[in-house]
């Protein structure tokens, strides 16, 4: 009773006294006008205005059915803070619904917290009330009854906590759109699949892990069906850099239009063919919530086409006491369009990925015959 009295005060005061409250606010040079008011009970209420008007939005409410209305919800609030294990609360009420007709705010938000992080003790508990977007009471209490209680109004701005709740419902709304939009990067290595001697002396071997992979995605994702449904079409364009380096002293050859694999005599410290793709994936995704509402288990499956758009080989190695980097750009007669199958499975903030092309490195009769294998893990999801 002592937080309602002392909040039913603060309502009195800002509906009908707002000239005299004025009067005691800072000089107009600061953004916003500070009241302090003393209650009789040694609680200490703050009023922080920019005009009077903003005090006489109060009048359009009814100070007794608004005060029954905070009464009820800050129970509920409080009610539900104690038995939630975060230290954090927020609920949200619409009277202007369940009230229709009647001179009521359209929306009230009540967010009750610990400050020591101990909701369920209430060593020292806040309360923010805030009702619609022009008013905002915030009440501290104090549970062993000293006289340091005091209630903060704020009109036109919200409390930290209150933002911080806007900024989840935000986040909430974009997640139950049927499309939205996300970066992410992939990640990993590449391999060579169904090698085969076909043009040149030899079949190609990779370094393991300096034939990395590299993809650029930005992906729509598509919900099918209700809000609840966890099938989801993925799509957009992916900029891909395929790194297939070369073992022991090989490297690539562009003769006679027809590339080919040599031994090199410098000792080679890196030989590496580059591939730059946009790709298109179009893949079916199921996408499971997990507690709280946070990303679940999810798992997607689909192909993808795509496009050459250049190519180059590099080479590092020692000579005469100096490092050398050699790099000459060119087709090497890598196929110009790309396609295949791919996918991804992840819980919450892992995700793994895999990409198989069905077509061949080279063109046919042109270069090594073998297929292209990338997998690693999704950053940025």
């Amino acid at each position: 009773m002592k937080r309602i009295s002392s909040l039913l005060a603060l309502l009195a005061l800002v509906l009908l006294l707002p000239g005299r409250l004025q009067a005691s606010a800072r000089p107009a040079t600061h953004l916003d006008d500070t009241i302090i008011v003393k209650l009789p009970n040694q609680s200490t209420m703050t009023l922080f205005v920019k005009n009077k008007a903003q005090l006489r939005e109060m009048r359009n409410y009814k100070l007794d059915s608004l005060i029954l209305l905070l009464d009820g919800y800050i129970t509920q609030a409080e009610a539900a803070g104690k038995t939630s294990k975060s230290d954090q609360v927020t609920m949200e009420f619409y009277p202007a619904k369940d009230q229709p007709g009647k001179n009521v705010p359209e929306q009230i938000r009540i967010t009750v917290r610990s400050e020591d992080g101990k909701t369920n003790t209430k060593t020292m508990s806040r309360t923010d009330v805030v009702m619609g977007r022009v008013f905002g009471v915030t009440v501290y209490d104090k549970a062993d009854g000293k006289d340091d209680d005091h209630v903060s109004v704020r009109i036109s701005s919200t409390p930290d906590s209150v933002k911080q709740a806007q900024r989840k419902a935000k986040q909430e709304e974009r997640a139950n759109r049927a499309v939205h939009t996300s970066f992410d990067v992939d990640l990993g290595l590449n391999t060579l699949v169904n090698k085969s001697v076909g043009v040149g002396e030899n079949a190609p071997d990779l370094r393991p892990v300096g034939s990395r992979y590299l993809s650029l995605n930005y992906h729509y994702n598509i919900r099918v069906g209700s809000k609840e449904s966890p099938f989801h079409i993925i799509t957009g364009p992916e900029l891909a850099f395929n790194n297939f380096m070369l073992d022991k002293n090989y490297r690539f050859v562009d003769d006679n239009d027809v590339t080919t694999i040599v031994a090199d005599a410098r000792n080679l410290e890196k030989s590496k063919l580059t591939m730059t793709t946009l790709n298109i994936p179009l893949m079916a995704s199921l996408q499971f919530k997990g507690k709280n509402d946070h990303d679940g288990f999810h798992i997607g499956a689909g192909g993808f086409a795509g496009y050459r758009l250049g190519s180059h080989t590099k080479l590092k190695y020692e000579e005469e006491g100096r490092t050398r980097k050699d790099k000459d750009r060119g087709s090497y007669n890598l196929s110009d369009f790309q396609y295949g199958l791919q996918g991804n499975i992840g819980i919450r903030g892992l995700d793994l990925f895999m990409k198989y092309n069905l077509n061949d490195v080279f063109k046919d009769n042109r270069g090594p015959q073998a297929q292209a294998l990338s997998f690693g893990i999704t950053l940025l999801h």
